[in-house]
């Protein structure tokens, strides 16, 4: 049977670890009390010198009786204390006299029930007010699509003239529930749609636009939104008439549908929405926002997602309130079986009892009106589809993946064996062996296999993270429903090396039997990879395939899309993946263009454009991940996004200067080699350590760290702090001038490349405790949606 005390530990939200009872503290309490009494017990029976005395009195006459009775009477007296003073403390509470640790019991215990009650009341109150703004936030959106929709009912009635003159009909709108139970607003019209049509009909869209604009108004007021300042219905008529249309509604002075500029699209629309705002001839707020078919779909998804994480932080509040319970339910039981304090304990009990925690049923209350609502709105009041979003559930381990690991490694360890006895035997790996066979096998091995060594270390992570209780998908923003786990990571690795070593050994056997096209088998492999990365069908982990996908699109368009942390982390990955990005390069030279048929391999590593489409392919992770740090800086409006985007830069710097390096090497360029990139190194050392994994904090009381350590040894943190630093300093490599043959420069660049990504797996973890231990003091268990619907500040 498991301990409660380690079954409480496994179950403690980690964000909230600091606001949960200290069970271990007060059981250690609850252990000196046992050892105390324990010593009493051993007191009380041992013969004390009073009952000796009494004793050899009773056994007769002594010969020093008359001398003890003289040294008695001329004895200072000292005066016995009460029974009732013994047994008193300052309070005036009675309790035992050696019942100092029971007494620190219960004081220790107070003030855990004062922490754990306080923090109960105020996320409590946090949420029911975020319950209630959303519930709002509902209820305006409802009017607003169900007004909408009506004068879109009205408008398709009257929309013969409009089609008979030639003017592009708007899709009717109709509040037709979708797969998910989501109202599609395909009728109302785009921002294009608004300068389009005659005279006529615009003027019967004008009046049509205000009558609208009149009916969201009043729903609005309806919903709690005050409007400060505003014409009376004629007058916001008569304005209504001078350019607004029932194709986009404009919205009152003091609310706007605020959605956020994630991505180009939203980015470009806000910009229009701005300039059409500023150049309206009627004197209108430029703050107002059009309503229209886009943003209505945005803020009806944003409701939606603000929902679900309210939801999830009610669920989270639920389980804080009863483990809090439990917990102080077994020590109160484990206290009264050692103190024997049963009045004690019944009082501490009641007053467990009577805490807003443990009696407060707001939270349920809320958390049901919840699950209606989303059934309601969202599921088409199917509770299945509801639940699916609300409480998605944890995929089921199996011992199938585990299995497929074990298969797959067995089987690549064979094939690799297999493969370098048939190399040696056709002696292709000689200083006198086939130079094209060489290039190509290194090249489409090396990506493939640092692919494989990535998603290894990848899958070491999540087994760390998930052993030191980090919660990477609340990080990373991931689905828990089909995030990785450390077993899937492992399957993707081992069978990745496993195909590509089937195609070496292939590819070997053909070359060996003379086959004309031989080379097309690793041709095929990259083919094969590719049409598996973008496979439509829900296999080979299709969500992760697409999220990754996602988000390489996110990093290759920065500053252009939101970055998120799965975005800068993903590209922080790539900038230790240089060399897999020159690999693909070759790759791509070789097969997409059909060099291996009309032209040698040397075409595509002599040519200048080449070259120089190396040199860029060796700034671009630098350049993406500093676009990066401007967007957010730029959102933030954090200096030290400028401060981390000088690093990338001072990269890209020292990238410059070692191939100019390469191609004149001369004493010159060998200085500015040492002086760039050891600046460089520092600079990328600093933020690695200071920032990234928070080490060096002033006045810690950890030397040289923080004060947060997850790992109980702290000597694994300075060791990883000089590997860390020794990994920085693989550069050095490019300056020293040691000769080596081909295949010898080869396997050294390949042991490179494989320590970097080494180096950066093991970065990974540290960063993630880092920015685990930063939602751990900020309590940031669940994330904040921001809200559409927002009302404007008025004079």
């Amino acid at each position: 049977m498991v301990k409660f005390s380690r079954e409480y530990e496994a179950s403690i939200i980690p964000e909230w670890k600091g606001a949960f009872v200290d069970y271990k503290c007060l059981k250690k309490l609850i252990k000196k009390i046992k050892v105390a009494r324990r010593d009493e017990d051993d007191s009380t029976t041992a013969p004390s010198d009073a009952d000796a005395l009494v004793a050899g009195a009773a056994g007769g006459f002594s010969v020093l009786d008359p001398v003890r009775a003289i040294a008695a009477r001329f004895s200072p007296r000292v005066q016995a204390p009460s029974q009732d003073e013994e047994n008193s403390d300052s309070s005036g509470e009675l309790l035992r006299p050696s019942a100092k640790h029971e007494r620190e019991f219960l004081e220790r215990a107070d003030e855990e029930l004062h922490k754990v009650n306080s923090f109960y009341a105020a996320q409590e109150a946090e949420l029911l007010g975020r319950g209630e703004a959303l519930i709002d936030q509902l209820r305006i959106l409802a009017d607003v699509k169900r007004i909408l929709a009506d004068h879109a009912a009205s408008r398709r009635a009257r929309g013969n003239l409009g089609r008979s003159r030639s003017m592009p009909a708007t899709a009717p709108l109709s509040p037709q529930l979708s797969g998910s139970g989501r109202y599609l607003l395909s009728g109302l019209a785009s921002p294009q749609s608004m300068s389009d049509g005659s005279a006529e009909l615009q003027q019967a869209q004008i009046t049509e636009g205000a009558a609208v604009a009149d009916e969201v108004m009043a729903a609005l007021e309806r919903n709690g939104v005050s409007f400060v300042g505003l014409p009376g219905k004629k007058d916001a008529k008569k304005d209504g008439s001078k350019g607004r249309g029932a194709g986009a509604l404009q919205m009152p002075a003091t609310v706007r549908i605020d959605i956020p500029a994630t991505n180009p699209g939203r980015t470009a629309l806000k910009v229009w929405e701005e300039l059409v705002n500023v150049l309206r001839k009627d004197g209108a707020d430029p703050a107002a926002a059009f309503v229209h078919r886009k943003k209505i779909q945005h803020a009806e998804k944003n409701i939606r997602d603000a929902f679900m994480a309210l939801h999830r932080g009610l669920e989270l509040l639920k389980k804080f309130s009863s483990l809090n319970v439990k917990a102080f339910t077994k020590i109160l039981k484990k206290f009264v079986k050692v103190s024997e304090q049963q009045r004690a304990t019944d009082l501490f009990s009641q007053k467990v009892k009577r805490s807003s925690f443990s009696t407060s049923d707001k939270v349920l209350q809320l958390a049901d009106e919840v699950e209606a609502l989303f059934m309601k709105h969202f599921a088409g009041n199917d509770r299945m589809v509801a639940m699916k979003y609300l409480k998605p559930q944890q995929p089921r381990s199996t011992h199938m993946i585990t299995f497929l690991v074990g298969l797959f490694t067995g089987t690549f360890v064979s094939l690799f064996i297999i493969y370098a006895i048939l190399a040696h035997v056709s002696g292709i790996f000689a200083s006198a062996g086939n130079t094209t066979y060489m290039e190509v096998v290194y090249h489409v091995f090396s990506m493939f296999a640092l692919i494989s060594l990535h998603c290894f270390l990848y899958g070491c992570n999540l087994f760390m993270w998930k052993s030191t209780r980090i919660n990477q998908n609340f990080i990373f923003d991931f689905a828990p429903s089909t995030a990785l786990t450390h077993r899937d990571a492992f399957l993707m690795s081992a069978s990745i090396m496993c195909t590509v070593v089937a195609a070496l050994v292939i590819n070997l056997c053909l070359r060996n039997a003379g086959a004309s096209h031989a080379n097309a088998v690793p041709g095929a492999l990259i083919v094969l990879s590719t049409g598996i990365l973008v496979c439509p069908f829900n296999v080979f982990y299709r969500s992760t395939r697409y999220c990754f996908m996602r988000v390489m699109r996110n990093i290759v368009f920065s500053p252009f899309y939101k970055v998120l942390m799965a975005d800068f982390f993903m590209a922080d990955q790539l900038t230790s993946q240089i060399p897999l990005l020159r690999h693909m390069e070759f790759a791509a030279c070789y097969f997409m263009a059909g060099s291996f048929r009309a032209n040698p391999y040397e075409t595509c590593t002599n040519s200048q454009n080449y070259k120089h489409l190396a040199y860029v392919i060796s700034f671009l992770p630098y350049y993406w991940r500093a676009m990066q740090c401007l967007r957010r800086y730029l959102e933030e409006n954090d200096t030290n996004q400028l401060a981390n985007a000088g690093k990338y830069i001072s990269a890209m710097v020292a990238a410059a200067v070692r191939f100019k390096y390469h191609a004149t090497p001369t004493p010159f360029w060998v200085w500015m080699v040492l002086i760039s990139s050891s600046g460089a190194t520092v600079y990328q050392l600093y933020w690695d350590f200071v920032k990234d994994w928070g080490f060096f904090t002033p006045k810690s009381k950890n030397l040289w760290l923080r004060d947060d350590l997850i790992i109980k040894k702290k000597s694994i943190y300075y060791v990883s702090m000089v590997i860390n630093l020794a990994l920085r300093l693989a550069w050095t490599e490019s300056v020293m001038k040691i000769r080596f043959s081909k295949n010898e420069t080869r396997l050294l660049d390949f042991s490179l490349a494989s320590l970097e990504i080494i180096r950066r797996g093991h970065w990974n973890f540290y960063r993630l405790e880092n920015e685990h231990l930063n939602n751990v003091g900020k309590f940031r268990a669940v994330k904040t949606v921001p809200l559409p619907f927002r009302e404007l500040e008025t004079d």
